[in-house]
């Protein structure tokens, strides 16, 4: 298959979208040489489904509890940084609360996400925040089933509005918190001076338009939009607070929206087995990712070459190939899409 073939099959590239992330185009292979990425010697990953990234290939069914993919952005890190251990630790469902105390999955209980930082981790990434007091759930569960209500208007925004007071930017604001709490406990256990980083999350509703991939009322998308961006601003001063690293993500994903259509980062409301769980990332939200927090403890841009563009293609189609292979066996089938039916990635809890 040609590049060009390729670009129309796979869309939304990381490595061209990345490349927009200041507005700007893709960094000629001419240019200066960049500064070489620093020498870390142990990664560990924290975090929730958007790190986990359920379904993006390949599958890993040792993973199940926690529908934790092979090729999330945790693992393409660890190739880009080449970093000789790691330990990812993300899980769908997670929140700050599990960060210390242990989490029940439908497969059982893990320990506690801190337990893997220890004194050698001088790099960790901590994605949480959107499943602290059940705001993504509000926002992608809740939202959809009053659309209907009021097709025109914001029911959702009217529901979580009590008094004048926004229930979930209330909750938003106590996540900022429990966030703080995270840095500081992660310091504490971590190398001297590991680098820490916070990723934020991605822009799921377009700006002005609608779609049947997320099936709103015409006055919530920019609700949606509102939330998230108060919690990536969360986020932002956490990481600010315990003198950490931020990787906004949600600048970086405009255009990359559930309803962008074949340049979609995110999963619409219907799940692939090949691709992302309902609305989750796809692999070149998480490659995205990966490129991003590389330039935020590097400071280099990625340089992009047609080679390493086609490189990239061929790996996903590869490890969709993985998954696919995986998925023709009935019983591993049956497995994953159990667990999808066992939920939980959406937890609604406080």
């Amino acid at each position: 298959m040609t590049i060009p073939n390729r670009l129309a099959a796979v869309a939304g590239l990381t490595a061209l979208a990345l490349v927009s992330t200041a507005g700007g185009t893709a960094v000629s292979a001419a240019a200066a040489p960049a500064p070489a990425a620093p020498k870390y010697k142990y990664y560990v990953a924290l975090g929730d489904n958007y790190t986990a990234a359920p379904l993006v290939p390949p599958l890993d069914l040792a993973n199940l509890a926690c529908l934790r993919s092979g090729g999330n952005y945790p693992a393409l890190l660890v190739q880009k940084l080449k970093v000789p251990k790691s330990t990812d630790v993300s899980c769908g469902g997670a929140d700050t609360t599990h960060v210390e105390a242990s989490q029940t999955t439908p497969a059982g209980f893990l320990p506690a996400q801190l337990d893997a930082v220890s004194k050698q981790a001088d790099l960790v990434t901590i994605g949480f925040g959107a499943n602290d007091f059940g705001v993504l759930a509000s926002l992608l569960t809740v939202c959809p089933k009053l659309r209907k209500s009021d097709p025109d208007g914001a029911p959702c925004k009217k529901k979580f509005t009590t008094g004048g007071k926004d229930q979930l930017k209330q909750n938003v604001a106590k996540t900022k918190g429990r966030l703080t709490a995270v840095v500081k406990a992660v310091k504490g256990k971590a190398a001297p001076k590991a680098t820490i980083v916070l990723v934020g999350y991605p822009t799921l509703a377009p700006p002005k338009t609608t779609c049947a991939e997320l099936p709103l009322a015409k006055g919530d998308y920019a609700y949606l939009t509102e939330i998230l961006s108060e919690l990536n601003k969360a986020i932002q001063a956490a990481a600010k607070a315990g003198q950490a690293k931020y990787v906004d993500v949600f600048k970086a994903s405009v255009g990359h929206d559930v309803c962008a259509k074949a340049k979609a980062w995110i999963q619409g409301k219907e799940p692939d087995l090949l691709k992302a769980a309902a609305f989750h990332p796809k692999a070149e939200e998480q490659a995205a990712v990966a490129d991003l927090i590389v330039k935020t403890v590097s400071g280099r841009d990625a340089t992009i070459t047609s080679a390493e563009q086609e490189a990239w293609l061929a790996g996903v189609e590869a490890r969709q190939q993985q998954s696919a292979a995986i998925l023709a066996t009935p019983d591993a089938r049956n497995r994953v899409t159990d667990r999808l039916r066992q939920g939980g990635l959406f937890p609604s809890g406080g």
